[in-house]
């Protein structure tokens, strides 16, 4: 499964670099961030092909065992994350086997962009450093408006949409985005806010979710609870290492209930 799986997406991904250049035209701010996004996809691809094919030799006893090699084969066999590989992908908490899974998945995603251009909602935890799209996002609004970078910011809004194939229309400024997991919290559909959470229910999956870059002068905001967006349940380190974003959720309560239930929304439901 691994050899499969890395070596098709080597081939796919590699064999496309100078073309992608030449398809995308003018270099505009998010495809920088697409370029920037498959240099690291390679790097990792590239390690995970390299080290199961030596394993496998290894295991013939073609080459000798060394003991990055016995820290892989040990990972693997207890289905997780070799630590090579988990220092050259986004942060997770993910078994081996569901890694797999969203590692597939944001191999789609790239080559939907290389072939479709920007995808119409974006799955953020596809990205590596999906903090670096949303300032992407800021920029080129900036360039096309005239606003100055240092006063623009973003504002948030949940759709009625609950999955990314209801929406029709790329946004013109901004993006959707899909697979976000509300954490200490429910979303009234609705009423369109924030509700207590259900009995027996710790995370749930928020609807699509628009993201618009503003002026900061512009933006008036009322009712709403600034909730961070963290890429795990871990939340963030005391570096702050961790916190991507912060989405604007609408709410009948003083934003200190939240706070107090420790509401955040996560990348990745783990």
């Amino acid at each position: 499964l691994y050899t499969t799986v890395t070596t098709e997406a080597v081939v796919s991904t590699q064999s496309t670099g100078d073309r992608i250049r030449k398809q995308l035209g003018e270099i505009t701010p998010t495809a920088v961030v697409l370029l920037q996004e498959l240099e690291r996809f390679n790097i990792l691809i590239s390690k995970m092909k390299i080290s199961v094919a030596t394993l496998q030799r290894a295991l013939a006893g073609e080459v000798g065992m060394s003991a990055e090699l016995d820290e892989i084969a040990k990972a693997l066999f207890n289905g997780q994350i070799p630590a090579s590989w988990r220092r050259l992908a986004p942060d997770t908490l993910k078994s081996l086997g569901n890694w797999i899974a969203h590692f597939t998945h944001r191999f789609e995603q790239y080559s939907g962009w290389i072939e479709k251009g920007e995808p119409a909602v974006m799955w953020l935890s596809g990205l590596h450093i999906p903090e670096s799209y949303l300032t992407a996002l800021v920029q080129a609004t900036c360039r096309k408006n005239g606003w100055p970078l240092d006063k623009s910011t973003l504002y948030t809004t949940v759709t009625t949409h609950t999955k990314a194939e209801d929406v029709r229309e790329k946004l013109h400024s901004g993006c959707y985005v899909e697979g976000l997991y509300l954490e200490g919290a429910s979303w009234d559909v609705q009423s369109a806010c924030l509700r207590k959470s259900k009995p027996k229910v710790l995370v749930e999956e928020l609807p699509v979710l628009k993201i618009i870059p503003i002026e900061a002068h512009r933006l008036k905001l009322q009712n709403t609870f600034k909730t961070p967006v963290y890429t795990t349940s871990e939340r963030r380190n005391a570096m702050g290492v961790g916190l991507v974003f912060e989405a604007d959720l609408s709410t009948t309560d003083h934003s200190s209930h939240w706070v107090l239930q420790g509401v955040a929304l996560m990348l990745n439901a783990d």
